[in-house]
């Protein structure tokens, strides 16, 4: 890593008024929950979405093709940040992630009105990917965006309680679109949502989309960007500057979010496959205890994510690895007995078990990766190293786990993945800076925040 400075001591930024913080929260955790309302419907009908566009002769070869189309789009997200996020650092972030906002819901819609295999063969898989590729680009500007928007309107003592509604975005995006996968499943059957039914929540994305348009087309940007913009200190050429003097910090960004993608597409995406095709659990059971869990997730997020406004980023994060390094093999080893024994609560106690270190990194990344760029070039250098680390990770762990498990037979290879994963992010959480409490003004880079705390102020929101 370069050698980094501080800027001297700067004076802690005014607050926007509660309500307009609060506006701009909704606005930013919509566009992530559509996100993630898309990946919630791929998420638990993957074979059935695999027969209906790759006409796949049984489930688990369904559900490898589907994973397989998640994985291939993922190339496209790193392009996406390379293009959104230096110009949400030119021209403002509200414009850059209105724009994400209507290409993300959009093509999720218009899968919902695709044709099949069975009425245009071959080109129902081309299409699918052409658009999965164009939703894919847009997320590409999407999060980085969306978590440098809450995090430069949020009070800097309470940046850990207002992030963590980015994650609960998340969530609860991602439970909407299984619970409504599960719930025309139980009205309609099997044999209807492989018919018909499945279009039913992919179309919905297009009201969800609206909406949070006219969320985003009403919010103002934010307060530190407005200042840059009145000092004539936007950078004229962003991506020049992040890849010539902020290299060092993307890198590191990335290796924290090694972490956070595999924990999260693996355990949000993928577990509940590895539940009905490995562990042998049929019916609804699966989709039931995910639910659940996701209920609990979101019950525990802000919770966290306000705490570690209090004791730090750094012990909430260091505390995540350590689970991760621990927790992985007996929870999969508790999961495949249950399968065994049919026993739903030991398969909750596996589930629950992974899904608590997850929330530990859920709760506080919005707050803690902002804080490793300078304002000048935030949007872009999280954006870009997000991208990178979730498609070379986080949007290829589903379909190589479950490769992995398809190909030796050994159903632990989701527990060994999540461990190297911890073991990778280790290092750079512990060169991390605890950033709790700090300003996100005079941000030089990832390894060295402001020595002095902003000044209290009364809390507000």
């Amino acid at each position: 890593m370069a050698e980094e400075a501080v800027l001297g001591e700067t004076e802690a930024p005014k607050e926007a008024p509660p309500e307009q913080i609060r506006k701009a929260v909704a606005g930013s955790a919509m566009g992530n929950c559509i996100e993630w309302y898309d990946f919630g419907v791929f998420g638990f009908m993957p074979a059935i979405l695999g027969q209906v566009f790759f006409n796949a002769a049984s489930t688990s070869e369904g559900a490898l093709a589907t994973f397989a189309v998640l994985a291939i789009t993922f190339v496209v997200r790193p392009f996406g940040s390379f293009v959104f996020g230096p110009l949400g650092d030119r021209i403002g972030r509200q414009k850059v992630l209105a724009l994400t906002i209507m290409l993300m819901s959009g093509t999720t819609f218009l899968i919902g009105l695709m044709p099949s295999y069975a009425t245009i063969g071959p080109a129902a898989a081309v299409i699918l990917v052409l658009l999965r590729a164009i939703q894919g680009f847009s997320a590409g500007g999407e999060y980085g965006g969306a978590a440098t928007f809450i995090a430069e309107y949020a009070p800097d003592r309470k940046r850990g309680f207002w992030g963590s509604w980015l994650e609960f975005g998340t969530v609860l995006g991602f439970a909407m679109g299984a619970g409504f996968v599960t719930l025309f499943t139980v009205l309609f059957g099997e044999a209807a949502m492989l018919d018909w039914g499945w279009r039913l929540p992919f179309l919905i994305a297009g009201p969800l989309g609206l909406v949070g348009l006219y969320l985003r087309t009403k919010l103002e940007d934010t307060p530190l960007f407005v200042e840059l913009t009145k000092k004539q200190k936007v950078e004229k050429a962003p991506l020049k500057t992040l890849l010539t003097k902020h290299w060092s910090s993307i890198l590191h960004l990335i290796g924290i979010v090694v972490l956070l993608n595999i924990a999260d597409y693996m355990v949000i995406t993928y577990l509940e496959t590895y539940l009905k095709d490995v562990v042998g659990f049929g019916g609804n059971t699966p989709l039931l205890i995910m639910l659940a869990t996701m209920v609990g997730v979101l019950l525990l997020i802000v919770p966290v994510g306000s705490l570690s406004d209090r004791i730090g980023r750094k012990p909430i994060l260091i505390t995540c690895v350590l689970s991760f390094l621990a927790l992985p093999i007996p929870a999969f080893s508790i999961m495949r007995a249950a399968g065994d024994d049919k026993n739903a609560l030991q398969l909750t106690l596996g589930v629950v078990m992974i899904a608590v270190p997850l929330v530990l990194i859920l709760s506080v990344v919005a707050s803690t990766l902002p804080a490793m760029f300078p304002t000048q070039e935030r949007y872009g250098g999280f954006s870009i190293g997000y991208s990178v680390s979730t498609a070379a990770f986080g949007g290829t762990a589903p379909y190589v786990v479950s490769s992995l498990v398809d190909g030796t037979g050994n159903t632990l290879w989701p527990a060994y993945y999540l461990m190297g994963a911890a073991a990778v992010a280790a290092v750079p959480i512990l060169l991390l800076p605890e950033t709790a409490g700090v300003s996100l003004r005079g941000i030089v880079n990832s390894r060295i925040a402001q020595r002095k705390r902003a000044k209290a102020v009364p809390a507000t929101g």
